[in-house]
């Protein structure tokens, strides 16, 4: 598997012109390697090029990760000084000789920590944004990784309809989210979550990223929780909003509003569509029912070893979808001071479609 996604971006390097890629600890790394490091004071970097086997550069504690490295490499280890740190780095890129070269790093993961240390290494190459180049290796999930996700969803979607039963008027957010956590860990989740659960009820609802609160749930409003679950590494990113008791006319008219824009995304996905064609899709529901304005946000983001990641569902991306790729659809209507809704699947492309990796029931649910 990793020598087949070495061999992969090797093509990309060769068709894009680059020396060399640049990738620290994170899930880039982790893809291409097997290996597990996470951010800290001493630098990971493992650096790939189109010929040659990959140069690792890592503390010497770290070292006996590489035991079961799935092919060869060049290693250089450094111990605890960190003014000896830089000659690890020089000592590495020197012996890859990329003078006058381009050297693709991620914007978003490559820290001013590491990229000291490459600059300073190899002063006359060009480091650049290599997003497009990583997001073509990684967006398109093989077999292993579509079952890790479907996976992901199974333990989330167990883990909220075993926290559903317990809620009940007056329950705290964030005591529902606890609630919703420990669910999630005993149906199987890895304890790193893609995120924390989202837990908001009325007004607090209309903040699409709100943090679980004090607040308790009161009748006549609507609860949005949005979670997900980690297992091997791979994530999934569902939401559903509830009624807490009896609502009033228009909280019902935008759950069926949003609901129907998710069914239009969803259906909206086939090889060969663009990311813009499924966010219209949602887009235009809302807007034809006259709440457009109080859509603000894209309808999705890619999902898989993270849990947002290529490509994006916006209205300015004209990428093209392909089998393989997995993606959310979330359209919501958020209504300052008063309420709000987001219904979100997990999507996978398939051959002549799109299937929703995610099934857990999208109809108004009453609790409490």
């Amino acid at each position: 598997m990793f020598t087949k996604r070495l061999q992969r971006l090797k093509g990309y390097m060769e068709e894009k012109g680059f020396s060399a890629v640049a990738v620290n600890a994170g899930p880039t790394l982790t893809y291409l390697t097997g290996l597990l490091f996470h951010l800290m004071e001493r630098p990971v970097v493992v650096v790939f090029t189109p010929t040659g086997d990959p140069t690792i550069i890592l503390p010497e504690l770290e070292q006996a990760k590489l035991a079961h490295l799935p092919f060869p490499a060049q290693v250089y280890a450094y111990g605890e000084r960190p003014a000896e740190w830089s000659r690890a780095f020089s000592d590495a890129l020197d012996m890859l000789n990329l003078a006058g070269g381009k050297v693709g790093v991620e914007p978003r993961q490559l820290r001013l920590l590491e990229y000291e240390y490459l600059r300073l290494a190899a002063a006359d190459a060009d480091f650049t944004d290599g997003s497009e180049l990583f997001a073509a290796l990684r967006s398109i999930k093989d077999g292993e990784e579509i079952t890790c996700i479907r996976k992901a969803v199974e333990i989330a979607e167990a883990a909220l309809e075993a926290t559903l039963p317990l809620l009940k008027i007056g329950m705290a957010e964030k005591d529902i989210a606890g609630e919703l956590f420990l669910q999630l860990i005993r149906h199987g989740s890895e304890t790193s979550l893609p995120f924390s659960p989202i837990v908001a009820s009325g007004p607090n609802g209309a903040n699409p990223h709100a943090q679980p609160s004090p607040r308790p749930i009161a009748a006549g409003e609507l609860l949005v929780i949005d979670w997900g679950a980690c297992f091997a590494g791979y994530m999934s990113d569902i939401t559903r909003t509830f009624a807490v008791g009896e609502l009033d006319e228009e909280a019902i008219r935008i759950h069926k509003i949003v609901q129907q824009a998710n069914s239009a995304g969803r259906a909206a996905g086939k090889p060969g569509r663009t990311c813009a064609s499924v966010d219209n899709a949602t887009r235009t529901v809302i807007d034809e029912a006259g709440y457009g304005r109080f859509f603000t946000h894209r309808t999705g983001h890619g999902i898989g070893m993270e849990c947002h990641e290529e490509p994006y569902m916006r209205g300015d991306n004209e990428q093209v979808l392909e089998e393989g790729m997995v993606y959310t659809v979330e359209p919501g209507i958020y209504l300052a001071g008063r309420n709000g809704v987001r219904i979100e699947d997990d999507v996978l492309v398939t051959v002549d479609g799109a299937e929703s990796l995610s099934t857990i029931c999208r109809e108004i649910r009453v609790i409490g």
